[in-house]
């Protein structure tokens, strides 16, 4: 399931990342990585906030759907 599904309150744990190499390098930089424990804030028209290793983190629909998680 890619985080872009996630509703509001539901925590999930990161499985992998998808894309380019950049992009996955860049999201893992952001604390996505494998194992962490990722909850979904909010849910706005463009994207979600999510809570990752104690950081808000603003994402777009694009993006989160890179994010895999179980």
């Amino acid at each position: 399931m890619a985080v872009a599904l996630m509703s509001i309150g539901e925590k999930r744990v990161v499985k992998g990342v998808r894309g380019k190499d950049e992009v996955i390098r860049h999201l893992e930089d952001m604390g996505f990585v494998a194992g962490a424990v990722v909850e979904c804030v909010a849910d706005t028209p463009g994207g979600k906030i999510l809570l990752v290793k104690g950081v808000r983190v603003a994402l777009d629909t694009g993006l989160a759907s890179k994010i895999m998680v179980a």
